[in-house]
């Protein structure tokens, strides 16, 4: 599909944007969390400047982003133990 041309708004500012017309929704979806943290921040917490509010989900989002690469490289280094395990096996079988 083409490129379109749509309007973001994040901390009350307009972001306009040209996105695969696919990842539109996703993008909007991604601004809704966005302004929906930094409602959160805005209600539980003496912050107003929106400068603090956005950099506070930004911290928020990255660190839950490399938090889910952590636990999927975990992830993948015990299924990789596996398989040599499983390999080992195999060829332990296999040479008899």
């Amino acid at each position: 599909m083409g490129e379109i041309s749509i309007k973001i708004n994040i901390a009350d500012r307009v972001y306009p944007l040209k996105v695969n017309m696919e990842e539109e929704e996703i993008v909007r979806r991604a601004a809704k969390m966005i302004n929906d943290r930094i409602k959160e921040y805005q209600e539980n917490y003496a912050v107003k400047d929106k400068q603090d509010l956005l950099s506070m989900a930004v911290l928020h989002y990255a660190t839950a982003t490399l938090n889910s690469e952590k636990k999927g490289m975990e992830k993948e280094s015990e299924v990789a133990e596996k398989v040599y395990k499983l390999d080992e096996m195999l060829s332990t079988l296999f040479s008899k």
